[in-house]
């Protein structure tokens, strides 16, 4: 296991945590709901931000790399 994949487990599980209470806030929101409530938009774009973070979480990251080395480049072995 990579020594980083705990982390990201434990930031997976606080986000989806944070993700339910979220949800639970806006469920237990008193109605009606305006436009213009707000606590509740707040509400709206936490959550979003959550949902954010939790798909940058699962998104595969590709890091390019040259095919060719260019001069005055160095190498690195991996």
């Amino acid at each position: 296991m990579n020594d980083y994949s705990e982390c990201l487990d434990i930031a997976r599980q606080e986000l989806k945590l944070a993700q339910a209470a979220l949800r639970q806030d806006m469920v237990d929101y008193p109605t009606p709901i305006a436009g213009c409530d707000e606590q509740f938009n707040h509400l709206l774009d936490q959550s979003q931000r959550v949902r954010n973070a939790l798909a940058a979480l699962e998104a595969p990251h590709f890091v390019p790399t040259p095919k060719k080395m260019e001069s005055g480049q160095g190498s690195q072995s991996r």
